[in-house]
């Protein structure tokens, strides 16, 4: 597949393929975008205004979404109850599983799984994040010149900013980090700092900040904020 961002998802009843192909249609990945840009539960409405393209086609569009198993749906809590209140708002949000597509098959999570329990055994830690470090530094090589948002952008980390944080709201290790989550996110942290200094920037910026169900490294908008 090149060097197109990868998807791991496992969801029973839709093949993996047919459900990323939906994403070919440019209306469809843009309501994609918009509701997992909005990091929880996205209206209709919402989804549309971002897309450019009417409630009714979003509806109909999001909702294949829905079946392909690449987003949730769900309802908005009434503030108002009782009669004349109105029906509940349809949201959706972005699916909890994985996809991945590769052909013939590939299965690099199990290894990656088996290496992270010999470092551990090992008690290998510091030296994996000295790798983890200079693997960051090797990516920045490709990065030249960019901000790092951009680039955690392309790494698939989905970076947000909050009150003068940059925030990663997906973790492109997620199932690895469910197994050694210790290991996994010293390395991811490890990974962001050498990322920074090969760009150029800051590493001291790039800290451990968890949050359920983002990255758990966050960044400062600049050194001692």
């Amino acid at each position: 597949m090149g060097h197109q961002r990868e998807r791991t998802i496992r969801h029973g009843g839709t093949d993996d393929l047919e459900a990323l192909a939906l994403l070919h249609d440019p209306v469809r990945r843009s309501l994609y975008d918009a509701v997992t840009a909005g990091g929880g539960d996205v209206g209709r409405g919402e989804a549309a205004e971002a897309a450019g393209v009417s409630r009714t086609l979003a509806g109909h569009h999001l909702d294949k979404l829905v079946e392909a198993g690449l987003l949730e749906s769900g309802f908005r809590q009434q503030e108002k109850k009782g009669p004349g209140s109105g029906r509940p708002a349809k949201v959706y949000r972005r699916a909890r599983g994985e996809r991945s597509v590769s052909l013939p098959p590939r299965d690099y999570a199990a290894l990656a799984s088996v290496l992270a329990d010999v470092v551990d055994l090992l008690g290998a830690e510091e030296q994996a994040e000295e790798v983890a470090r200079r693997a960051g530094e090797r990516m920045a090589g490709q990065y030249a010149g960019q901000p790092v948002e951009r680039v955690l952008g392309e790494r698939g980390y989905e970076p947000y900013e909050e009150g003068g944080t940059l925030r990663l709201r997906n973790c492109p290790f997620h199932v690895l980090a469910e197994e050694q989550p210790l290991l996994v996110c010293s390395m991811n942290l490890a990974l962001c700092q050498g990322l920074l200094q090969g760009l150029g920037d800051d590493p001291a910026r790039a800290r451990l900040d968890p949050r359920p169900g983002e990255c758990c490294v966050a960044l400062s908008k600049t050194n001692g904020d």
